[in-house]
């Protein structure tokens, strides 16, 4: 071999080797979970709504991926923050109801659950935990004993987002805590603390991969839009007008974020994903509503649409398609083993009912993430709401905001989606088969996911 040729390939391996350690020495990606507090599915712009301001969120979605169908385990808080942080039904996470909202008190979600913070933290990346909390008030269940390196928020349901009490129900108390201590910041606007909270763990971490759970408190009550956005949406009828400033409040308080993550030059690094909890509430603190669900039906609380039917995008410039409409079923606990696999780390130990939307994202599968998906929450022991989508059939029981006569003799209500997507007309009678077959499909599932805890 000519000495030419030999310098040639020794200058190939060199370069080859130097390009292997540039990519190998590439920082993993970032994450941000974006997760809004009772938002209806139809209240964005890019979701349809006509009368609300939401240009950061509309600009987002269509720098990424939105989902038409994306659906949330529960139409409750906790258990839906539950099963987004472990990829698991509620059942199966052990947290199937709201967390108590009180300190020391245990029964929020099991130290035992594996956390995706926890995933993210065992592959080297710093974790951090900003706004709401709710799946658990006893010290090992908060935050830093649940994969969070940091964490800044409150560990209730709700709080005034001034005084940072909790007012609904009572005994009142106060709730605002920053890494398992409590502090006071009387006066001080909670979701500008939530931006500079955020802000300040980006910065700290601009050199390290970081995983932020970033869970604002709006839209849920008390409906504490900011002072101009009140007065810009005045005109509009009550409750809408208050339960509009704070949606517009959410989106100007994500393009705050958004903007530090440009300052700081990470957004093509940074995986950024939009989800609301669930759907908006009709409570009697939510002036009776004021959200939208569009065509659906049902709200908070609701295994109809309008209760677990979300909002949902995933942004990750450079690397995943833009401004795509996925019409696929897909849910919240995909969102982890989903992440694992484009962060190239290991998903969660435990048996996980969610799977990788990756192949969907990159229109490698045109498939449904889940043929059949299950739902069961509130009601009764003897009487439990419970809801099975199989296709686009859905068999409800004992649904929340169904009128008893719209039931059939059994409390079921069945429909077709495709067919009838406002769920408003029971062909549970009509076909009697596909009630049995669905009936069945969910007690083999709810023993299942029980056997587990």
């Amino acid at each position: 071999m000519s000495i030419n040729k030999s310098l040639v390939i020794l200058m190939a391996v060199m370069l080859g080797n130097m390009a292997f350690a540039k990519i190998s020495s590439k920082k993993p990606p970032n994450v941000i979970i974006i997760y809004s507090d009772d938002q209806g599915y139809a209240d964005l712009n890019i979701y349809g709504s006509k009368d609300l301001i939401t240009p950061n969120l509309d600009a987002l979605a269509r720098r990424g991926t939105r989902f038409t169908q994306f659906y949330a385990a529960s139409p409750i808080c906790s258990p839906s923050r539950a099963s987004l942080l472990t990829g698991k039904y509620p059942q199966r996470a052990e947290l199937v109801g709201n967390a108590p909202g009180m300190l020391g008190f245990k029964g929020g979600l099991p130290t035992a659950q594996y956390t995706m913070a926890e995933m993210f933290k065992d592959a080297g990346y710093k974790t951090a935990h900003v706004g709401k909390w709710h799946i658990g008030y006893a010290e090992e269940e908060m935050p830093l004993g649940q994969g969070f390196d940091y964490s800044f928020g409150f560990m209730g349901g709700c709080v005034d987002n001034y005084s940072h009490y909790y007012y609904w129900g009572g005994p009142n108390k106060h709730d605002l805590w920053e890494n398992g201590e409590e502090i006071y910041r009387e006066g001080e606007y909670f979701p500008d603390m939530m931006v500079d909270k955020a802000s300040h763990f980006m910065e700290e971490n601009k050199e390290n991969p970081f995983f932020m759970y970033w869970a604002i408190n709006l839209p849920h009550y008390p409906l504490q839009g900011k002072t101009d956005w009140l007065e810009r949406y005045k005109d509009l009828p009550s409750p809408r007008d208050k339960y509009a400033a704070a949606v517009s409040t959410v989106d100007e308080k994500v393009g705050e974020l958004l903007k530090k993550l440009d300052e700081l030059g990470l957004r093509e690094n940074t995986i950024i994903i939009f989800q609301a909890d669930q759907g908006y509430s009709k409570e009697t603190r939510a002036f009776g509503g004021g959200g939208s669900a569009g065509i659906y039906r049902g709200s908070k609380f609701s295994v109809f649409e309008g209760g677990v039917r979300v909002p949902a995008f995933i942004s990750w410039e450079g690397h995943l398609p833009e401004n795509k409409v996925k019409d696929q079923l897909v849910t919240n606990v995909d969102w982890l083993p989903t992440l694992a696999e484009l962060c190239g780390i290991k998903s969660s130990p435990q048996q996980i009912d969610g799977k990788s939307m990756v192949a969907l994202l990159n229109d490698k599968s045109d498939k449904n993430i889940h043929d059949t998906f299950y739902w069961q929450c509130l009601g009764t022991k003897e009487e439990p709401q419970w809801a099975v989508r199989d296709g686009d059939w859905k068999l409800m029981h004992k649904p929340i905001e169904a009128e008893k006569e719209e039931l059939n003799k059994d409390g079921y209500f069945l429909v077709n989606l495709k067919e009838n997507p406002e769920e408003n007309k029971n062909v549970a009678d009509a076909n009697p088969d596909v009630v049995d077959r669905l009936h069945k499909k969910y007690q083999e599932w709810i023993k299942d996911v029980n056997a587990t805890q």
